[in-house]
């Protein structure tokens, strides 16, 4: 009876194993659909698929002369009448009337020094010049008074009425009256001489401006000494730097190996740094009749034949040189994109913009062609990066590697 209740206590594996298997048959399942489940989304969204290899643009605004540029050269804006403004006396400065960017006229005072010392010998020489004005006035009433009396000696004596000693002595009076005339006269032309002197040297006192202008920078203020050399210490020899606006002109630098290609009168294009958004219509006004060996460069002066308040001197500048004047319709800033980035598909104008690592299909409305580039008037924005050469396989949505350049 023992033996077999002992018999009963053996575990019996058969089940076990069958219900461990019955377990475990469903997760296999889950983890078969799992993976389906992946491999369905990675085929979706174009994971298992290869990337294709493209080569990329970017769309640019551009100027449609840029197409028949003959040469391109950077340079400055340089004023050619330009005065650093000084005094023809040292002074002491007393007044000034501008600052940076104030527009002044021929003649206009800008400045005024120190000038007690030149107003009192002014006033000296003007007292000076009166008193020599009144010693002629009173030197020719005495020759009008001694000419009366010689001519009526002279009578008298033609008449035997006076004797000759008597005449003698009218007659010299009436000479050194003539003689006082003569020398009072010429006090007060020196007078006259000096007090312009006087007047001149007050006058240096008053800054003025040689031209109409713009002031460029000031470099004195008031309190400074001011010396034509500026060679005492701290005196300073300029007061302003003017500059005539409208005689601004970019000087660039040519290489000598495309001098050929630039001509007095060439139309030109220019563009300043500071303003990269505007385009400036110019001419070659000059080829400097020199070079400069260390760059081998030959400099060029393009006038501007528009003036405009923005432009300033000293700002950089790009010239290009045309090889025609261009059109009104040409001046118009456009945007493009190279010709080789557009596809026809189904009848319809195509691009393939880059988003990261794939592509979207952009219908474009073109415009121009400008030699290798289409003007686009709708799709497409400046910025935007494109596909070039697009291959047949690519469609909207597409992966693609950019390729290395």
């Amino acid at each position: 009876m023992a033996q077999e209740d002992l018999t009963r206590l053996k575990i019996d594996k058969s089940d076990r194993a069958a219900q461990k298997k019955r377990r475990i048959a469903p997760l296999y399942w889950v983890a078969a659909a799992l993976l389906l489940t992946i491999l369905v989304l990675l085929y979706v969204t174009g994971r298992l698929v290869p990337a294709v290899s493209v080569d990329a643009a970017g769309v640019s605004r551009i100027y449609p002369s840029q197409t028949f540029s003959l040469l391109n050269a950077s340079g400055y804006v340089v004023a050619q009448r330009k005065a650093a403004v000084a005094a023809k006396i040292t002074g002491r400065l007393v007044a000034l009337s501008v600052e940076e960017g104030s527009r002044v006229r021929a003649g206009e005072i800008i400045a005024r020094l120190e000038a007690d010392d030149a107003r009192a010998a002014r006033d000296q020489a003007a007292a000076n010049l009166g008193t020599a004005r009144a010693r002629t006035a009173s030197s020719r009433a005495e020759l009008n008074d001694a000419t009366k009396n010689y001519q009526r000696k002279t009578e008298l004596l033609r008449r035997d009425v006076i004797s000759r000693a008597e005449f003698d002595s009218a007659e010299a009076r009436y000479l050194s009256a003539r003689a006082s005339v003569a020398a009072a006269e010429a006090t007060q032309t020196a007078g006259e001489a000096a007090l312009r002197a006087a007047s001149v040297s007050l006058d240096y006192s008053l800054i003025r401006a040689p031209f109409d202008a713009v002031v460029l920078t000031k470099n004195a203020d008031i309190g400074d000494i001011v010396t034509p050399l500026g060679a005492a210490a701290n005196a300073k020899a300029a007061v302003v730097t003017i500059a005539d606006l409208n005689s601004l002109q970019v000087e660039a630098d040519v290489a000598e190996s495309n001098l050929e290609l630039v001509k007095t009168g060439q139309p030109c294009e220019i563009q300043l740094d500071a303003l990269p958004d505007s385009r400036f219509r110019g001419q070659v006004h000059m080829i400097v009749p020199t070079a400069d060996r260390t760059k081998a460069t030959i400099l060029v002066k393009v006038r501007f034949l528009d003036p405009d308040p923005r432009i300033l001197p000293e700002m950089s500048a790009k010239v290009a040189f045309l090889s025609r004047p261009p059109r009104p319709d040409e001046e118009r800033l456009r945007t493009a994109v190279s010709a080789s980035a557009l596809a026809r598909r189904n009848g319809r104008l195509l691009a393939f913009r880059i988003e990261g690592d794939r592509v979207r299909e952009v219908p474009v409305k073109s415009g121009e062609s400008f030699g290798d580039l289409i003007e686009v008037l709708d799709g497409l924005k400046p910025g935007d990066r494109v596909v070039l050469n697009p291959a047949a396989r690519l469609r909207d949505g597409s992966r693609i590697q950019i390729r290395e350049k």
